[in-house]
């Protein structure tokens, strides 16, 4: 029996384009390693650990004539040394030349031909840094059965002592032949040819609107009828977009998010998208935009929670951001009610168990809620915010301790900036993902949030 694509999963194959490469991205920062810390170090762990995410060592094999979605077979000549790459730069590098590496990476897509992921350990940052900069395809990765490589790549300690234990032989399996593949497909016509339609792109007369349909049988069915009715407030973040990107960053210490939530009887959600409203107001009014008290920017936010348990869950809601309003206070306030408004229509969708995992799961999350994203009209939303809670213990990688972690949620057609947010170990990281034409600013957005977060926190130091 073939390992065929879901048809939500197929979907993200059918609806990449040049200019909306379907994958998921992260930057992480590294202390100074004790000891060597290399392309072989780190592709030593990579292999060990590659019999946890087996998907990682598959690829796509399309079906002759399209007749059905494609399938994973295993890649018979699977060359790890092509997916854990090292590049560097000019020593000593700065945050912009790494933030400007990381947005023309993540601009390019994947080989088809070859398991969908890249990892690039980049070298040459000032103080004796390295970072490592991620791209894995969501087709690849939907958060239940398939997990982003960095929950099984981190450890809770310094040492690697599990490194021999876990890593193992791997035999390719040999794939179907092309007889087989048109066979199989054919029968699947035969006996469910509602779904195989569903499934192929060329039988599609709208791909968006059927990816609209499979992400919400797929994604437990986005209840916002009242609110998606209506398209999404007129923006600059609307516009057509290009190929290329730009990538910035902030962070702040989550300590400043809990003294807001607990003063203003918030939660950490509430206070950070409080805190992107007001950084978006900021911005808009310094680009000379129309600000006036009835504007708002509609974001997707899909919100990683825990209510049974160990078990992770996401919930995805469509919220109307205030930019309008001049009172910080008033738009925490008000993102507040219309996060547990949203919250009351939405249904959870289950990810992954992750409390068991000593790595770091806020990639797989991002990944889970950029799925969500993709299922809907880019008309419905004006961007998508992630924001998935990580540990708040040190992880390492091959030894290394991670200082900062970055996600990069992708871009839809259509929408010319994407924000996502981790906490990890005491400190929030927003990762800002934008068009290179239309965001020529980015950097002075993260600005513009670190100024919205100080200002709310002006409002209980007064």
């Amino acid at each position: 029996m073939v390992d065929r694509l879901t048809p939500l999963d197929a979907s993200f194959l059918y609806l990449e384009e040049t200019t909306t490469p379907m994958h998921i991205g992260g930057l992480a920062v590294f202390a100074p390693p004790d000891g060597p810390f290399d392309t072989s170090q780190l592709a030593q762990l990579v292999e060990a650990r590659l019999d946890l995410v087996p998907r990682y060592r598959q690829r796509v094999r399309e079906i002759p004539g399209g007749m059905a979605a494609p399938v994973w077979i295993d890649d018979e000549g699977f060359d790890l040394g092509y997916h854990v790459r090292r590049t560097a730069l000019p020593r000593p590098g700065n945050d912009a030349q790494l933030h400007e590496l990381v947005a023309r990476v993540l601009s390019r897509p994947l080989d088809r031909s070859r398991p969908l992921w890249e990892m690039y350990l980049v070298e040459g940052l000032a103080n004796g840094r390295v970072a490592l900069v991620t791209k894995t395809h969501q087709a690849l990765v939907d958060g239940v059965g398939a997990i982003e490589i960095g929950e099984v790549l981190f450890d809770d300690g310094p040492d690697n002592a599990d490194l021999e234990r876990l890593g193992s032989e791997w035999l390719p399996r040999r794939g179907p032949s092309t007889a087989r593949l048109f066979t199989d497909a054919v029968g699947e016509v035969v006996a469910r040819p509602s779904a195989v339609v569903d499934s192929v792109r060329h039988g599609v007369a709208d791909v968006g609107r059927t990816v609209g349909r499979l992400g919400a049988a797929a994604g437990g069915a986005l209840r916002m009828a009242r609110t998606v009715a209506r398209t999404a407030p007129s923006s600059p973040l609307n516009v057509e977009i290009g190929q290329a990107r730009r990538f910035a960053t902030t962070v702040a210490p989550l300590d400043d998010f809990r003294r807001l939530r607990q003063h203003y009887d918030a939660n950490i959600h509430d206070v950070v998208l409080a805190t992107v409203t007001g950084g978006l107001r900021a911005w808009l009014q310094m680009r000379g935009e129309p600000v006036t008290g009835r504007s708002t920017v509609r974001a997707l936010v899909p919100v990683s929670i825990n209510e049974h348990g160990d078990e992770t869950s996401l919930a995805s809601v469509i919220v109307e951001l205030p930019v309008g309003e001049p009172s910080p206070v008033v738009r925490l306030h008000q993102v507040a009610y219309a996060m547990r408004a949203g919250l009351e229509d939405s249904r959870t969708v289950s990810a992954q168990r992750l409390a068991g995992l000593a790595g770091f799961a806020p990639p797989t999350l991002h990944a889970a809620g950029a799925r969500l994203a993709a299922g809907l009209s880019h008309r419905l939303f004006n961007l998508l915010v992630t924001n998935a809670p990580g540990p708040q213990q040190p992880r390492y990688l091959a030894g290394a301790r991670l200082l900062e972690a970055y996600p990069v949620s992708p871009l839809s057609k259509g929408q010319a900036l994407s924000i996502g947010v981790t906490s990890y170990d005491g400190q929030v990281f927003f990762g800002l993902f934008g068009d290179r034409d239309a965001m020529p600013d980015l950097d002075v957005l993260g600005q513009c949030l670190h100024d919205a977060l100080d200002e709310l926190l002006g409002t209980i130091d007064a």
